[in-house]
């Protein structure tokens, strides 16, 4: 098979990689320079994705891997599939930008007519960003359509397939999870399956009779996921307030087989859990769960800003770290990081805010809004992400330093508590 992978991101290059490593030939299209560079080189243009560089230096090396910024000439040359992961850019209130999506899909309608001329009709195009319900048959299709001349079902057939990987372990996570395939009518479907299990034959390709149901999968599976955490933060402040560990109180709820209780902490952040449940709710404005939810996670950052400052005495005048600016342990990524309503509550409050990440340079803080910590002492600290690094901490390592509110359960608090600086894990007790 010969295929085509549209932004060559976190989820676009390790599917590219995917495809490479079951034989098949892809172009990888990007439109930054440096990306289509750096996978040229056969370099993954971002860290800490476990496998990937060693699939991209085979995958360049054997020549079935080529990266460009000519998204629709590579269409033009006739593909059988097309994967398309570009960015859905929100603002804070989870209203999508549609710019970069629409752009892409220009690109693609482009390249599909092109490709007809010579004969290349039937190519599959694959949406796997994730999308509110009804935007495959209704947006990407009709503009398909519209910029190739050709008909969609009949010239070239649209599925929607939605990444379900995590930051880290994406080529894992592709050989584990059933992949889910919606077209916009049963032929489409049923090509789109089998072009996906030709390069993912260790799981199950699941055709979901429709793109509708396999976009509304996608939002159901991660809204759920916000509705647990935000029922395990309210335990977690219930459970501080009763002077109870909440995560002894949650591991045997858990022990349960009809328990399956998340984990409480600072924020929930990145480009997935704060975002889709604004999608479900813009295709179900009566639902009140997710809205409920995302209240009580968004609230979490100002609760820990209250718990240190009750450690503190006080907050005015105080210098307060914040540990960790990405939104989650060895991930180099800020979307929606609880860092930014940490640092603001902070400052609300009268403390001097400073952060350090061992992700980011001190000049990259200062471009994200922050203070870089610049080793001097501080009278408070909250851990925001969960790096490694922060599982050693020392209270050497944090000079001055009063008390601590480790937001994500990471840090040992013996050393510290040793040497009488107070430690609160959020639900703690």
């Amino acid at each position: 098979m010969n295929a085509v992978v549209v932004a060559l991101g976190k989820i676009g290059l390790p599917i590219a990689a995917q495809l490479t490593n079951t034989g098949h030939s892809v172009t990888g299209c990007d439109i930054d320079p440096a990306v289509v560079d750096a996978v040229n080189a056969g370099r993954a243009p971002f860290p800490n994705e476990a496998g990937l560089d060693d699939a991209l230096r085979a995958a360049v090396t054997d020549g079935r891997l080529k990266a460009t910024s000519q998204t629709a000439a590579a269409i033009a040359a006739g593909p059988d599939l097309v994967i398309a992961v570009p960015p859905l850019v929100v603002d804070d209130e989870g209203t999508p930008d549609w710019s970069a999506l629409d752009a892409v899909v220009r690109d693609i309608g482009t390249g599909l007519a092109a490709a007809a001329q010579t004969g290349h009709r039937g190519i599959t195009v694959a949406i796997e960003t994730t999308v509110p319900v009804g935007t495959t048959r209704t947006r990407i299709a009709p503009a398909l359509a519209a910029v190739s001349g050709l008909r969609a079902g009949i010239d070239f057939h649209v599925v929607f397939s939605p990444e379900r990987v995590f930051s880290g372990r994406i080529l894992q996570d592709l050989a584990t999870y059933p992949k889910l395939v919606g077209g916009l009518d049963p032929a489409g479907e049923q090509r789109g399956v089998a072009l996906y299990a030709s390069f993912l034959p260790d799981v199950e390709v699941r055709a979901m009779g429709g793109a509708e149901a396999a976009e509304l999968t996608k939002l159901a599976e991660t809204t759920y996921r916000d509705i647990n955490i935000a029922f395990a933060n309210e335990l977690a402040r219930h459970a501080d307030g009763l002077g109870i560990d909440v995560q002894r109180v949650i591991d045997a709820a858990n022990s349960q087989p009809f328990s399956h209780i998340h984990r409480p902490g600072v924020a929930v952040g990145g480009h997935c859990i704060p975002v889709y449940p604004r999608f479900y709710l813009a295709g179900d404005p009566e639902a009140q769960l997710p809205a409920v939810a995302r209240h009580v996670n968004e609230a979490m950052p100002a609760y820990a800003v209250g718990v240190l400052q009750d450690l503190l005495g006080g907050l005015e005048g105080q210098r307060v770290l914040i540990l960790g600016v990405a939104y989650r342990g060895g991930v180099k990524e800020t979307a929606f990081s609880g860092a930014v309503p940490l640092r603001d509550n902070l400052r609300a409050r009268g403390a001097v805010a400073v952060a350090a990440d061992p992700l980011y340079t001190p000049d990259e803080l200062r471009a994200l809004g922050f203070e870089p910590w610049d080793g001097m002492p501080v009278h408070g600290a909250v851990i925001q992400a969960d790096h490694a690094e922060y599982a050693r901490l020392q209270p050497e390592d944090l000079a001055g330093v009063r008390a601590i509110v480790d937001g994500r359960g990471v840090l040992d608090p013996t050393p510290f508590t040793a040497a009488g600086v107070p430690v609160r894990r959020l639900g703690g007790g």
